[in-house]
């Protein structure tokens, strides 16, 4: 078993944080994350705050709430907020996956640049 990282801390730190701050605000009442249609609905929310970033980078928009900030920071800020609130309810280890995932990312023969260049190589 490995030491975990400040990283994978920090995210679960951040993790419980969202799932508190939204669990307090109510949005979790009566509900039962593992009801058919909650995981499916949650991950919904997630998407419509990507294409709210996505339509705040392709205007240039500041956000409205925070009007010192572009709509791509807020939006994508939301998603992550989203995300960490359904990591929380679901009690997933976030923070480790993503160190996890990374580590394996780094190694992976279909990242590396000149096997991206190839042709049928990963483009993006």
């Amino acid at each position: 078993m490995r030491d975990k990282t400040l990283m994978e801390i920090g995210i679960n730190d951040a993790v419980t944080t969202c799932h508190e701050s939204a669990t307090s605000a109510g949005w979790w009442d009566g509900i039962d994350v593992f009801a058919p249609h909650v995981i499916p609905a949650k991950l919904c929310l997630v998407h419509s705050e990507i294409s709210e970033a996505m339509e705040g980078d392709r205007k240039d928009l500041m956000d409205d709430h925070l009007p010192d900030r572009k709509m791509l920071e807020v939006e994508l800020a939301d998603a992550v907020i989203r995300i960490f609130d359904l990591a929380g309810a679901c009690k997933l280890d976030l923070g480790g996956a993503v160190v996890e995932k990374m580590i394996y990312n780094k190694n992976r023969q279909d990242h590396k640049i000149e096997n991206r260049q190839k042709p049928q190589g990963k483009k993006y």
